[in-house]
């Protein structure tokens, strides 16, 4: 099971992606945890969050 906390914008955002894609956000977010470039994406992500804040 996962569980996400996500605040109205970004879930406005992932209702349209999924949308025209004809898939409910959920299966919108499963498939994109799924694709394989995914941990490298998520990686340059989370770098380039902690050059913009610093990392704590």
């Amino acid at each position: 099971m996962l569980s996400l906390r996500i605040d109205g914008e970004l879930l406005e955002r992932l209702r349209h992606h999924a949308a025209k894609r004809g898939m409910s956000v959920q299966d919108y977010v499963v498939r994109t945890l799924i694709r394989d470039d995914f941990d490298e994406r998520f990686q340059s992500a989370v770098e380039e969050t902690e050059r913009f804040y610093g990392v704590t």
